[in-house]
């Protein structure tokens, strides 16, 4: 971040970081979570089907004795019998939950929560809760049972997919993101977290749960070393293959995301390592935070793979049909989507590789990020689904430096598409 209360944190993180040298003791004076849990098959909660009482708003609960509150986001248009999908993003060390809701310190609205708001489109119920003292300490796994508080709150009022839970933050909320992948690996789907250290204990550990990293190479305040052995402890749990996933060079002012090979089903690792310092919202090609940032698509895309009630991805088919049209240094791409499934696609990511050399300029029917390399495409408002048989057209126009061929493979929510030639 690049406001001026941030600079406080180099002093303060490292005495967090001997405070928490002992680890999961931050967390282990509380049990386990016997009401709470993800179930393998979706299970509705208790607000479905009623008219609710919550609307977007800020709120405040007692847990373990302390009025503590929390930011709730509601879908435009919400509807009482769709399950959504629930994300709580978790504020940095001096921040707060409005911070979070609002995006103002990088970007107003465009980063609301991290970025997955605008992305989200109204296909999810948003919670930004408020730390004590504006962190996650967890002293005595205070805040891991507020998130179980705010939980049956929210799902007593409001229809969620259980198996739909996610958790995001950076740095001190990323500490907090990973202490619930390690006490809550059963109630939550997946994890990202953000150029963080274990400030906030790590009760349990030992279950796997999908689990995103992303962190800076220059990080002068929670140093990657630190990112690495977190994620390691997910790879171990996972049962991925161990590696030493390649990162961009200093300098190169570029990211790299590596997923890992070999992972039990339905419980991916990725990491996504980037040349920059302790900063939330880094860009591609320039220093500092900023609104253009690649890693909410990153961290979307992540989310956004498991779209069934089944721990894999789901299993919805397409077939993909892309034309393209190339002059001296410019090309378009005409893509059609077609659901070949029985069932209706609501809410889509189209991911694809595009050929070295190739930048997108513009483009139409989606939104489309990053520029070049790996791409998602995210459907916006007006065809954001896609009935049975059905086909949406989308395209954009790109710069090359000589190689225009079409993507050779593409994913929808996870899945391979037919791809036919044009």
């Amino acid at each position: 971040m690049t406001s001026a209360r941030f600079r406080l944190w180099h002093a303060v993180v490292a005495v967090l970081l001997v405070l928490a040298t002992g680890g999961s003791a931050l967390a282990a004076g509380r049990g386990g979570n016997a009401t709470l849990t993800a179930s393998a098959t979706a299970a509705p909660t208790a607000g479905c089907g009623k008219a609710p009482t919550l609307t977007s708003g800020t709120y405040t609960i007692q847990s373990g004795g302390k009025n503590r509150s929390f930011i709730l986001k509601v879908p435009d248009g919400y509807d009482r019998d769709h399950a959504y999908r629930l994300v709580l993003g978790f504020h940095w060390l001096g921040g707060t939950s409005t911070d979070v809701a609002t995006g103002r310190t990088v970007e107003t609205g465009t980063w609301a929560y991290y970025g997955l708001q605008r992305l989200a489109n109204n296909s999810a119920v948003f919670v930004a809760p408020q730390g004590l003292n504006n962190g996650w300490a967890n002293s005595g796994g205070e805040d891991v049972a507020f998130v179980d508080d705010i939980l049956r709150r929210i799902e007593a009022d409001l229809c969620v997919d259980t198996t739909q839970r996610f958790a995001l933050g950076f740095s001190y909320g990323a500490a907090m993101s990973y202490a619930l992948a390690c006490a809550r690996a059963t109630v939550f789907r997946a994890v990202a977290v953000q150029s963080g250290g274990q400030l906030s204990g790590c009760s349990g550990g030992t279950q796997p749960i999908a689990y995103l990293g992303v962190h800076g190479l220059r990080d002068n305040v929670l140093a990657i070393s630190g990112g690495r052995a977190m994620r390691d402890t997910f790879v171990r749990n996972n049962g991925c293959t161990p590696q030493n996933p390649p990162e961009p060079a200093q300098g190169s002012l570029t990211h790299r995301v590596t997923t890992y090979s070999g992972c039990s089903t339905g419980h991916p690792v990725a990491w996504a390592a980037f040349d920059e310092g302790h900063i939330a919202a880094p860009q591609d090609g320039a220093p500092g935070d900023s609104g253009r940032t690649w890693v909410p698509g990153e961290v979307w895309k992540f989310f956004t793979q498991f779209q069934t009630s089944d721990p894999s991805p789901g299993t919805a088919t397409c077939r993909v049909t892309d034309t393209v049209s190339a002059w001296n240094s410019g090309l378009t791409s005409n893509i059609t989507i077609t659901n070949t499934g029985t069932t209706a696609i609501d809410g889509w990511s189209l991911v694809f590789t595009l050929p070295g050399g190739q930048a997108i300029t513009s483009g139409w029917n989606a939104d489309y990020s990053p520029a070049s390399g790996q791409v998602t495409a995210r459907n916006l408002s007006h065809n954001a689904t896609i009935a049975p048989g059905a086909s949406v057209g989308i395209g954009f126009q790109a710069v090359h430096t000589g190689d225009t061929a079409a993507p050779g493979s593409y994913t929808l929510n996870g899945n391979a598409c037919a791809v036919v030639g044009s």
